[in-house]
């Protein structure tokens, strides 16, 4: 009996894509929150291989509408290119007083960007949230505001090849590395309880990133001897999100007014 011969072959799809990031620093910040001006703009810039194309950022202090009149709202606008539209992924955070990356808003969308055309975030942080905790988001009254382009390129295919594995960025492994162990309760070593709900956690993490955890073992306390904290006056869903916080350095829900507010007291 003769076999039906099966012919495989095999192939990719590369599309480009270009990544930058441009870090925008602004100086004397409280003063624009005054509702003085309406919005704030960045000068123009743009990749260095291509420099025809240009961008700005714009932050409104007051948000830009009556949902958003309690937040920051900030935007990535395309000002001038020569072949539109231009198809881009867009991530936005503020750069702290200890240089790290915080209120990291990434939009998941493709983005058609037009000339003129906007595109961001209009619940980007909390004004009250952000004025309070001045001295650690705005160091000496300096807001510094990243944007990182991904800009969707022409994409080209080949035959009977493999696509080179692509570098993943260090911190974003770290923090999905750490996000893991908190989600998924792996070798825990203390327990925190919270409206009556017992939350598995890790007393070296909460040590290195909460000063206030890290007093607590460092004292001895009954609780913290017994590997058991009792947490009291805060939602189980704040604490929930600020234990992720911890782990990863995002805020997920952050756009939220009561868990913004949640937070902030929970700071505080």
């Amino acid at each position: 009996m003769s076999r039906d011969l099966e012919v495989k072959s095999c192939g990719y799809i590369h599309i480009s894509v270009q990544n930058f990031c441009y870090e925008w620093a602004i100086r004397n910040f409280s003063f624009c929150m005054d509702g003085i001006r309406e919005n704030i703009t960045s000068p123009g810039f743009s990749l260095e291989a291509s420099e025809e194309v240009q961008w700005c950022l714009t932050i409104y202090p007051n948000g830009v509408d009556e949902e958003s009149t309690d937040y920051l709202s900030v935007y990535l606008g395309l000002l001038s290119c020569p072949k539109s539209p231009v198809w881009a992924k867009v991530q936005f955070w503020i750069i702290n007083a200890q240089g790290e990356k915080y209120v990291i808003t990434k939009i998941s969308d493709v983005l058609r960007f037009l000339p003129n055309r906007y595109w961001g975030c209009k619940n980007f942080i909390l004004r009250d949230f952000l004025l309070y905790h001045s001295h650690w988001l705005l160091p000496e009254d300096k807001l510094t505001l990243c944007c990182k382009v991904s800009i969707i390129g022409p994409y080209f295919s080949r035959p009977g090849q493999n696509m080179p594995p692509a570098i993943r960025d260090p911190m974003q492994i770290l923090a999905e590395d750490l996000g893991e162990l908190w989600e998924n309760s792996l070798f825990t070593d203390c327990s925190l309880v919270v409206a009556g709900q017992e939350i598995r956690s890790h007393k070296a993490i909460l040590a290195a990133r909460s000063p206030v955890f890290r007093a607590m073992f460092e004292h001895e306390m009954l609780d913290s001897l017994r590997n058991r904290i009792e947490i009291h006056d805060i939602h189980l869903q704040v604490f929930k999100e600020m234990m992720h916080f911890i782990y990863t350095g995002t805020v997920p829900h952050l756009h939220n007014h009561s868990m913004a507010t949640g937070l902030l007291a929970a700071a505080d």
